[in-house]
This record gives C-alpha cells, structure tokens and sequence, in this order.
C-alpha cells in the first residue's frame, strides 16, 4: 500500500484506489509512460479504432506503437479471481507527428512562400512562426503559406510545428529562408563597376604621388572606429532610442534582430556532431561551438567523451562568469553534477519547469525530498526548499565521495516564464535577477554560474543578457543590448532565441529606468531599488544562515 492514498472496497478485498490524473505521464509521438502510485495489474490504451495493451511492472506502465496526435483512454485495472477491476482512467493526447518543410520566395517581390509535406498522424492545425511577424495558425487542410513585407536578399527564421487539439504540439522544425536576391544583386553589379573603376583611380594616384598614398594608408589602418550598433547608449538617450526601434511595428527591433541571426554560424561543432555524442543533445540545431564548449575532466557516462552541451559565456567582469547548459536529459543528470563539481559551481539558476504543455523540458536533477541521491561519484542532498509565487530558492549538500569533501550549491529556480516566449512583466524577472546576482557577488567565489532552460539559449541568454546589462547600466549609465546579444552568439549559437525576448529586454531596461514611488531617483541610480522585492531577500538570507 501507498501512504497517503485512499482505497476501494471490492467485494471481499480492498484495494489502493488510483487517481489517473495526479499521476506522472510522459508523452512521445509513439509512447506513453505512467509512473503510478496504486494497485494495478492490466493497462489499455483505446481509441475508436484501436485497442492497445500496455506493458506493466511495479509502478511503471508503458504503451508503445501509438498513433502520432492521437488521443487515447488510458484504463489501469486490477485483476482478482478472473476478474477485472477498474481503477481509473486518464484522457492522454499523443505529441502530433513533426513536420516536414521548405520555403521559396515569390518572384519580383519580398514575400515567402512557406511549404509541407501532408504529415503521417493527427492533428488539428499547424503554427508558423517567422521573425519579425505575427505567428499564424492554419488548419490542417492547408499545405502552404505565403507571408509578405519582407526585405531584398535576406535571412528569415521560420519555425513551423504541427499541434493536436489545445494541448499538444510537434516539435518545431527551425529552418532559414532568403527573400529575394535579384534586385541587390542588380545594385551589387553597378557598385562593383564604380568599385572598379575607384580602384583604378587609387592605383593610378599611388603611381603618381607613393607619398601621400603611404600616409593616408598609415591613418586608415591606425583607425578602430567601432559599429554604431557596438556602441553603448546613454542613459538619458535610451528612451528615444527605444521608441524609435518600436516605430513602424517594431521594424527597427526586427531590423536590429535579424542582423544577428548569422553571428557566430560558421564555427565549427565538430565534437557534438560526434556519433557518439549525438545522443546528449536535447535538440539538433543547439549544439556548443568546439573553442568555447566546456569539457569534462573525466570522461561521460558513455565512457570515452568529454563531451556536454554546455558553454562558457562572456559576463560583464570575466569572459567564463557563466556556463549555459541545455536541461539535463534522464542520460546525462550525472554528467551535468560531474560538470558542477568539476568547474567548482556555487549557484544553478534554472528557467523553466521540468515538464510545460504536457512535454518534458528537463529531467529533474536534484531529490525530491530530503533523501540523499546519488549521482555518479556525487551524493546530492536537498537542505532547504522555499517556494514563492514566481520562483522556489533551494539549496544543495554535494558531497564527493571519493575525498568525502562536501561543497554547497544554491539553486535559483524561476517559474513563471514561458517557453520562446516572455514573462508577464519585467519587475518580476529584474527581481529574480538580483537574488542571482547578490548570490553571484557574495558567494560565486569566482567560479562559473551555471544557466539553463531547455535548450540553454533562449530563456537562458535572456537572463544572462539580463544581469550583465543592469552591471553595465549601474556602473556606466549606459546599456548596449545589441551588442552584448552579439558578443554572447559568438559563443553558443541562437542566445535570446526570438525576437520578442530581444524586444523584452529593452523593456526590462524601459522599467529600470522608470522613477519608483517614494523616491527622486531612478531604478538604476539605487541599488536597493533593483533589488525590490525585500521580503523575498531577507527569507534568502535566512536561508544562508
């Protein structure tokens, strides 16, 4: 019997009842796994067309070789004397079957014309997503899409996902797609010509006068003269520098966002591409670039890799203050502690729930209860948990068992952020922030903090990009998210995945600069400001006593 669980009285015996909906169900596009805390002994899972039995042990229930989409009645039963009595039943929606697409651009204009293949499975409707655009939902009868207003000769993300009734969605295919090149390419030619015939007139200037060429090549090659993006903007002018970029629909945040979806690309990935480590990626397009990705001291659970997806990331005072990582998978949560162990980690901030819209997102890592749990080497202890409505601040024993040394880990856990998308507000996230920050200063000593969401690049590069801009706005009176997002995808590919996460951090800078009640000075002017939330500090620092 289960502790804590009611139970049915059947006709001469009694029997743990099962409550089908509080239970733990993993979904794929083919499978269902249960983890049930009951008496039960047969499994169905049956829809109008079919009736599937499912595989039983202990509290495990599994079902495979499912419809992609499909939705089924999943019966658990117990079985006494030939008899078979049901326990409960749970309405489960399988993860609808991935797309396959592709994209060309109309002729003679700027519009994109979005295609895919007729997928094998259900579902009701298909999201298009394409930066710097509104997102679109097409029922299942329609096989394209043609979206315009886009600029000559340029690269545009699409990311496209099949969806089965309001819960469930494939996972999104990510592709790029160029408009029109014609129109550049006719410009191009005419400025190559005058191009050429510049360039005649310098050579014939350098055979004539070798001095005065000397001189001013000297001067051009001595000048460093920054991009204007690159360039931090002052306090007192971001206001209408925010403004500006939201004129016209945001064209001027599209503009700015689009210009940093090649950054970084054409560095190599050889080492997650590896056969063998292929497997401990979350997803195919999110892989550590080989400078920068970080290794471990011994080898995996695979026993002959290094290898993690994870990367060290720029800060504000350290080119290694963070490490992103992607949401350790059931394979690799003893690599991921081996990682935290190994680069001396204090502080894990985590930004997204192990399981949104019925899909896991990341396997949990730490215990549940107080219960020490061993990973690998490492026995993980839980010695605090405090819940608040926006994040759970926990904190980890580990302990080394090979030299018995124990360390301390903290764990920042924020809870209300949505997947590619944005919090509901920006005073919410500048407060969790400054939890992480006065962790950071007080007790990082000096080593990396770790950051992941799912993938480690959306959620993740966000927060990052976060603190980092709030030191650069505190200690220059000035802020440059552009090229702070720029120097961060140098380092791990899709940093700040969308654009409405890139919008959101200007917004974040918006509400810092903005005069709070009771007080002459701006957010950024007063430390204790940024940090408002004093309630949830001062229960932070109980916790480190």
């Amino acid at each position: 019997m289960f502790s804590g669980l009611s139970s049915i009285a059947y006709k001469g015996f009694t029997v743990t009842a099962i409550d089908c909906a509080k239970e733990t169900w993993h979904v794929t596009n083919s499978s269902i796994q249960g983890l049930v805390k009951g008496l039960f002994s047969s499994a169905l899972a049956s829809n109008k067309s079919t009736n599937i039995n499912g595989s039983t042990g202990g509290s495990k229930v599994s079902f495979s070789g499912l419809y992609p989409g499909a939705t089924y009645e999943v019966t658990l039963a117990y079985e006494k004397n030939n008899t078979q009595f049901e326990q409960c039943k749970q309405t489960v929606t399988i993860i609808p079957p991935n797309l396959i697409a592709r994209c060309e651009y109309v002729a003679a204009g700027y519009s994109l014309s979005i295609i895919w293949n007729k997928p094998d499975g259900v579902w009701t409707s298909v999201n298009v997503n394409v930066t710097g655009k509104s997102p679109e939902i097409l029922e299942n009868g329609e096989r394209s899409l043609e979206i315009s207003g886009f600029l000559p000769a340029r690269k545009y993300e699409v990311s496209i996902a099949s969806v089965s009734g309001d819960v469930r969605s494939s996972d999104p295919l990510v592709f790029t797609c160029l408009t029109d090149p014609r129109g550049v390419i006719a410009g191009s030619f005419f400025g190559i010509m005058i191009f050429a015939v510049l360039v005649c007139l310098v050579v014939f200037i350098f055979l004539k006068r070798p001095d005065i060429i000397s001189r001013k090549k000297q001067f051009i090659s001595g000048s460093r003269q920054p991009n204007k993006k690159t360039k931090a903007i002052p306090v007192a002018k971001f206001p209408d520098h925010f403004y500006k970029l939201g004129a016209d629909e945001n064209r001027g945040f599209s503009q700015e966002y689009e210009s940093l979806l090649p950054v970084g690309t054409d560095q190599t990935q050889n080492a997650a591409t590896l056969p063998e480590n292929k497997p401990r990626n979350r997803f195919n397009n999110v892989q550590p670039y080989d400078w920068c990705r970080v290794k471990l001291a011994t080898p995996n659970s695979n026993g002959n890799s290094d290898y993690i997806n994870a990367s060290y990331m720029p800060g504000y005072s350290s080119s290694k203050e963070y490490i992103a990582a992607q949401g350790p998978l059931p394979t690799t949560v003893n690599d991921f502690w081996r990682m935290i162990w190994e680069q001396r980690v204090r502080g894990i901030v985590m930004v997204t729930n192990c399981t949104e819209g019925g899909r896991t997102k990341c396997e949990r890592y730490w215990p549940a209860d107080s219960k020490p749990v061993s990973h690998g080497g490492l026995i993980v202890t839980l010695r605090t948990e405090q819940q608040e409505p926006n994040w759970t601040l926990r904190e980890f024993r580990v302990k080394n068992t090979n030299n018995s040394e124990e360390r301390t880990v903290k764990h920042f856990h924020f809870t209300a952020w949505p997947d590619h998308g944005v919090p509901q507000g920006a005073e919410v996230l500048i407060q969790f922030r400054g939890l992480m920050r006065r962790h950071i200063d007080s007790d990082g000593a000096g080593a990396p903090t770790v950051v992941h969401c799912s993938a480690g690049v959306g959620r993740t590069g966000t927060i990052m990009a976060l603190d980092v801009l709030l030191q650069q706005l505190e200690k220059e009176r000035a802020v440059g998210i552009n090229a702070f997002v720029h120097k961060m995808r140098l380092s791990r590919p899709h940093m700040v995945q969308t654009e409405s996460q890139y919008v959101f951090l200007h917004h974040c800078i918006m509400d810092c600069l903005k005069p709070h009640e009771n007080t002459e000075e701006n957010i950024y002017e007063n430390e204790d400001m940024i940090y408002a939330n004093a309630t949830a500090l001062r229960e932070f620092r109980q916790q480190r006593t």
